[in-house]
């Protein structure tokens, strides 16, 4: 493992800033995945799948094209500058358009009825037609090497407690395909995400503060749950957070999958902005500049070996060093690349976010060529790389520092701020070529400031994924006629907000209670139990807090669907299954799925017990305990009640066996 590779993302953030001085501005896109039958340009099923449950697979390679006026997108080339192989999971539901071996069909029309929903729920205006564009993607995400996407309203707005924010636009467009795994040629993707129907939410840059952030797209995320047709569950729901500061640039970070994380992902970003300004006004003061890459497989090779024959005849010398890594490298012929960077000392190793330094940015630019990631001399000697490699390698590359060393050495002093550093790569000859020349531009770029770029977030810091794309990857999608839109006939759904008033107004819930309901992904069983005649509190309390503890102990309650809910919801009401009763009703549902709730309430005994089965109960547990009534009296109550509730089995409602244990304690006492 190379000095700059891998690194633990997992801090929070824990910088103060006044972001008011500093001139942030941020925006959100969220991208959400709609719940409706049929994916968005053909006929298949949403539902996900599991990888291993593919049963077949196919394999491709991707490469960008041309917009309409012959221009090519940053992003998109930079990313097929790297040859990768893409492998494709198919399923017996996938089709031929998500094989990208027929046209899309037309766009799906629930799909559509759901964004003006949405549209209007934001108070956006819906375009007179939607017209079906083509996004360049050739990360593999998308068999087609594009990913289709529709304009469906702008202009609209959200409130926030720090002041309105603008929502720019509202995008209809085909989910990507899931990623599986790297691969030792490249990606593994499965394909039964590819297609779902995802709404884009662009906001306008009015967010001037981490927490207006995570505030403004927890209130998008209320609303778009409001419509109750959007999937839940990780990974159906992620946000893109764009972030600059004054002086700084633009950057896009994205697949934050968690809100709670927005404001300190916000805040990091922040905090990497102005330290890289920082870094580039010390690099100023410093005359910075860097300079060409140079082959220095010399350094690490065997001093014997280094005027012999062999060498000069072009075949490579034997590796000698103590670096496990530079020594696997450089084995069979890899080769060592290293460039100056003037005045970088003591900046390369500056930490920027949480566990990540300047030099961890040039990694994250040099793997992308396949290097594990690179050496940089604020970090050496170490990881088996000696102070005397350390000395040959700047001598090596022009850094002439040794002598400032020696000099600082005699004189008691550290090192000079204006010493050089160097950065290096050891892998085959042609990644190596290609990561050293990925450093340079990079180091060249932190001297100019802060780079736009597009990163992703690993918890609450991000790396570089590739440079923001440009408006050279759309293109119009001519095999999908346009769709006209009328917003008039869409009725807006009651908000999640409202909901929760209402449940606390008129089922008198506990407002905790009311919103867990409300939130809740089994909000609609909720509804339709009430209106079933169930208890309001006991349904809410079912649906939530009794599914909690089931799923903590094992039962598998994914297998109940609202269905069965309903039909043990009515065993209840009709008297044949006790509130004490309905937890173990549901457990043997959910670990039974072929038995209908009448036959796991007989199977389990949970028939409701009659009065005087109650009574007889109730009496004998009394008499076995009389000496305990005797001396306790009422004392005994609690005691006696767990008692007896235990004997019934749950057969029993709690209220009635509590009378009549009060009655049988009384006529003791």
């Amino acid at each position: 493992m190379s000095a700059e590779s891998d690194h633990d993302s997992g801090h929070d953030a824990d910088h103060e800033h006044d972001y008011e001085e500093l001139g942030l501005v941020a925006g959100l896109e969220i991208h959400q995945q709609l719940d409706t039958d049929t994916k968005l340009f053909c006929g298949c099923p949403t539902d996900r799948r599991e990888p291993e449950n593919s049963t077949h697979r196919f394999r491709r390679y991707l490469h960008p094209t041309r917009s309409e006026l012959g221009e090519s997108d940053d992003a998109a080339l930079e990313e097929a500058s790297v040859e990768r192989e893409f492998e494709y999971l198919a399923f017996d539901s996938t089709c031929l358009v998500e094989a990208d071996d027929e046209p899309p069909h037309r766009i799906d029309r629930e799909a559509i009825d759901v964004v003006l929903e949405i549209a209007a729920l934001l108070d956006m205006t819906p375009v007179d037609r939607a017209h079906v564009m083509r996004k360049i993607v050739v990360d593999g995400s998308n068999t087609s090497g594009f990913q289709r996407s529709a304009l469906v309203a702008g202009d609209g707005e959200i409130t926030t407690s720090e002041g309105a924010v603008g929502i720019e636009d509202l995008m209809l467009e085909e989910e990507s395909a899931g990623r599986v795994e790297e691969t030792g040629s490249g990606v593994r993707y499965a394909l039964d995400r590819l297609g779902i129907p995802l709404v884009e939410i662009g906001t306008r840059p009015d967010i001037t503060s981490p927490a207006q952030a995570k505030e403004a797209a927890e209130r998008i995320g209320m609303l778009l749950r409001s419509t109750g047709t959007v999937k839940r569950g990780l990974g159906t729901i992620r946000q893109d957070v764009n972030v600059s500061i004054e002086e700084g640039a633009r950057v896009e970070l994205k697949g934050v999958q968690s809100l709670d994380d927005i404001d300190d992902i916000v805040e990091n970003e922040v905090h990497r902005q102005a330290e890289l300004l920082a870094i580039r006004d010390a690099l100023a003061e410093r005359g910075a500049s860097v300079g060409d890459p140079v082959d220095v497989t010399e350094v690490f090779a065997d001093s014997a070996e280094r005027s012999s024959a062999d060498h000069t005849s072009g075949r490579s010398p034997r590796v000698d060093t103590d670096s496990g890594v530079i020594e696997d490298a450089l084995a069979g012929g890899g080769r060592a690349m290293a460039v100056r960077l003037e005045g970088f000392a003591g900046l390369v190793g500056r930490e920027i976010q949480p566990d990540r330094r300047l030099g961890t940015e040039f990694a994250d630019h040099a793997k992308r060529h396949g290097v594990g990631g690179i050496f940089h001399t604020d970090e050496l000697p170490a990881y088996g790389v000696t102070e005397a490699e350390v000395d040959a390698l700047r001598e090596a590359v022009g850094a002439d520092s040794e002598a400032l060393r020696a000099s600082d050495s005699s004189s008691g002093q550290s090192p000079r701020e204006e010493d050089d550093a160097v950065a290096m790569v050891a892998a085959d000859p042609e990644s190596a070529a290609a990561a050293i020349e990925a450093v340079v531009e990079r180091a060249r770029a932190a001297i100019a400031g802060v780079p736009e770029e597009t990163r992703g977030v690993q918890e609450t810091t991000s790396e570089y994924l590739r440079p923001l794309p440009g408006a050279a990857r759309m293109y119009p999608e001519t095999d999908v006629p346009p769709v006209d839109l009328d917003i008039e006939e869409v009725e807006t759904p009651e908000l999640l907000t409202e909901k929760v008033d209402r449940y606390e107004a008129e089922h008198d819930l506990d407002p905790g209670l009311a919103e867990q309901v409300a939130y809740g992904r089994r909000m609609s069983l909720f509804e339709a139990a009430v209106e079933q005649g169930v208890d309001p509190t006991l349904a809410a309390q079912t649906v939530e807090s009794t599914v909690t503890e089931l799923r903590r102990d094992g039962v598998p309650v994914e297998e109940l669907d609202d269905e069965r809910f309903l039909d043990a919801f009515a065993l209840l009401t009709a008297g044949e299954v006790t509130t004490e009763g309905l937890p173990d009703l549901l457990a043997a549902l959910a670990e039974n799925p072929d038995l209908s709730p009448a036959e796991a309430a007989e199977r389990e005994g949970l028939g409701s017990a009659g009065n005087e089965e109650v009574r007889e109960v109730v009496v004998e547990v009394v008499e076995r305990n009389a000496d305990q009534v005797e001396t306790e009296g009422m004392g005994a109550f609690s005691g006696l009640m767990g008692e007896c509730m235990g004997a019934l089995g749950g057969r029993a409602e709690g209220d009635t066996v509590s009378e009549l244990l009060r009655e049988e304690i009384q006529k003791r006492t």
